[in-house]
């Protein structure tokens, strides 16, 4: 029998700020609440202390934010896949956000050790007027260490029902998508970011997503590619040899979506710096 954790996280508008509530079963928890932009938005930090997880093994997040809310949730440091010989380790998160919420969902790396076998689903729902702003950073091993993604699998999931769906199985041993020209070319490191909302996005807001995503220079190392598969999503895609480039990057085109979309600075969470 493998470890189930599961976390219920609520947020609620309260006059003019973001309250958030949680409840726990197992080793995922909260670690902090904090609102360093001000009452508005509630900054959630979870942390899972066991540090990885193995087949068998589930962690669950049933998040819901109520109308007019606006909750910021991220990590203290990488989620890890560890090896398995038998079941899938599994990482679930079900997001509902109701009219006006607004959801940023920015964990740290997951690392899919050599030999795992993981499944990480993340499915959105979103109300009428609901927005969120979510990324998916992926490590195949540990490419700074030279420790190769040589056995197992990793299957990601993607969802925003009805609107868009990214889904794929990444095997150890599909060569020509890890190492071919057209797949991976070597590359380890794999981001998304998406922008996605419960209502058609204006194209003139639409756009501009678009060209903050497109401004700036990423390093050559990094080819990316940014698109609206339709207009209620943006998605940005990118390959990396290592992780903090790959983070760096996607830290820069989250603010410049930010500013774009809901004339908000970013704030970085102080956790990310420590």
């Amino acid at each position: 029998m493998g470890w189930h954790g599961h976390l219920h996280l609520h947020y609620r508008h309260d006059g003019d700020r973001t309250v958030g509530h949680d409840r726990h079963h197992g080793p995922l928890r909260v670690l902090k609440a904090l609102h360093p932009e001000g009452a508005a938005v509630c900054h959630h930090v979870l942390v899972h202390p066991p540090g990885g997880i193995v087949g068998g093994d589930r962690l669950d997040v049933d998040l819901h934010v109520d109308a007019g809310a606006h909750a910021l949730i991220t990590t203290p440091g990488a989620s890890r896949f560890y090896r398995s010989a038998g079941e899938p380790a599994v990482q679930h998160l079900r997001a509902r956000v109701a009219e006006g919420g607004r959801l940023e969902w920015l964990p740290l790396e997951t690392i899919a050790y050599r030999g795992c076998r993981a499944e990480n689903r993340l499915v959105f729902d979103l109300a009428e007027g609901a927005e969120t702003i979510g990324w998916d950073l992926l490590a195949l091993g540990l490419p700074a260490a030279g420790e190769t993604f040589e056995r197992g699998h990793v299957l990601q999931h993607v969802e925003v029902p009805g609107r868009w769906l990214d889904r794929g199985r990444i095997g150890a041993d599909d060569r020509r998508l890890l190492d071919g020209p057209l797949g991976f070319a070597g590359r380890r490191v794999l981001a998304t970011l998406w922008f996605a909302a419960g209502s058609p996005i204006d194209g003139v807001r639409r756009e501009a997503l678009l060209d903050a995503a497109r401004d700036g220079e990423a390093p050559q190392a990094l080819p990316q590619g940014v698109t609206a598969p339709n207009d209620q999503v943006v998605v940005l895609r990118l390959l990396a040899p290592r992780v903090e480039p790959a983070l760096q990057r996607l830290r820069e085109v989250w603010g410049a979506w930010r500013r774009a979309a809901w004339r908000r600075e970013p704030c970085l969470p102080r956790v990310w710096r420590t």
